[in-house]
């Protein structure tokens, strides 16, 4: 039995400029201490062997300390190997960063720069594509289909990229052959670039980042236990939890006659999670005015406990009625004002646009006035 851990796009280094300083440095000390964290499953799970399909460094031109305290990490959790793939974030084209890397890589790590088969163990060989460029335009996978392995060895593939028009990269032109791995006659195909874990077929995964980095794929940061009995045997796949944030999107569709403030408690992470949670709020559906204000003056409130909360209000409708109104006053300039932005969020005569910044603006001075009454 041959065991193996199958992880990718680690993007150590990555900068996460559209968040806030404070946060940035914790994000990008997690991505280095997922090394770690792979290392931890492999042992746990007897594997010898940790296969990054691509990405593990964010850019083509991570700084030094990056660089050396990546590979110092790696070595520190010897004997087990490691073997890293260039993916499209950090392609062959990065020649300072692989001529770096090679420099002081440690005996126990394998950089995967040459489409050649390697051997892992006995009668298990790793047959890797390692990314020419960021778009290579063509399917590096092919060469695995006429390499010769000795005969009984067991053939891991080894890439990064999109089957078909499955990528993260919207532009993304090297597409892979879905069925590779029979082509191949690959045991397994581990494959990097989408950050979920995806089964394409019983021998085909996409194990998905081990720390997520955006909000996209809404599931827990993971990696993938591998066990090949021998040539030709059925891969055996366990998915290991390796991610110390998590990146939620909560959608809440609500009804105008609801309690949303009370929905919205409910659904909420527990709070002892708040602290290494990303949170986006996507409220939905319809809403009165009153309780579209304290949905959001609750947010407002619990913000501070997350790593990071977002609220995405595009699609909640707000119903207004006159007794809503009451709470920015019962007559006068403010009720006038009130009164005309109702209408005018009501006017099927005007555009879309402007009865959305009619609306908008009587929600904000709903807000303020019941800010004041506070």
């Amino acid at each position: 039995m041959f065991s193996f851990l199958h992880s990718s796009d680690l993007h150590i280094g990555k900068r996460f400029g559209n968040l806030p300083e404070d946060l940035r440095g914790r994000l990008r000390e997690a991505r280095h201490g997922v090394i770690a964290r792979l290392a931890g499953a492999a042992r746990e799970h007897g594997a010898g062997v940790i296969l990054l399909a691509g990405d593990t460094f964010d850019t083509e031109t991570p700084t030094p300390a990056v660089l050396r305290q990546a590979l110092g990490e790696m070595a520190r959790n010897s004997p087990l190997r490691w073997v890293l793939l260039p993916g499209n974030h950090d392609s062959l084209l990065a020649d300072q960063l692989w001529s770096a890397a090679r420099g002081v890589v440690p005996d126990n790590v394998i950089l995967a720069t040459e489409a050649v088969p390697l051997p892992l163990g006995p009668d298990v060989i790793l047959l890797p594509a390692p990314c020419t460029t960021r778009r290579p335009g063509r399917d590096l996978t092919e060469w695995m289909t006429g390499a010769a392995t000795p005969d009984g060895a067991i053939r891991i593939g080894l890439a990064h990229g999109p089957i078909q028009e499955f990528s993260e990269d919207a532009t993304a032109t090297n597409v892979i052959a879905p069925n590779r791995a029979a082509l191949a006659g690959l045991d397994y195909m581990a494959l990097g670039d989408w950050h979920g874990l995806v089964a394409v077929d019983a021998r085909t995964y996409y194990s998905g980042a081990p720390e997520p980095d955006r909000f996209k794929h809404d599931r827990p940061g993971q990696a993938m236990v591998v066990s090949i009995a021998g040539q030709g045997a059925m891969p055996t796949t366990t998915a290991v939890t390796t991610a110390s944030f998590s990146w939620q999107t909560l959608h809440l569709p609500l009804l105008a006659s609801e309690d949303g403030v009370e929905v919205l408690k409910a659904a909420l992470p527990e709070p002892f999670a708040r602290r290494q949670t990303l949170l986006r709020v996507a409220l939905s559906g319809r809403a009165r005015l009153n309780g579209r204000t304290a949905m959001i003056s609750l947010l407002e409130q619990v913000a501070p406990d997350f790593a990071h909360l977002e609220i995405d209000t595009d699609l909640l409708g707000t119903d207004c009625e006159s007794d809503d109104l009451e709470t920015i006053d019962r007559a006068g300039a403010l009720r006038d004002a009130a009164d005309l932005l109702l209408a005018e969020s009501l006017d099927e005569a005007r555009s879309g646009d402007d009865r959305n910044v009619a609306r908008q603006a009587l929600i904000r001075l709903f807000s303020y006035c019941e800010a004041i009454d506070r």
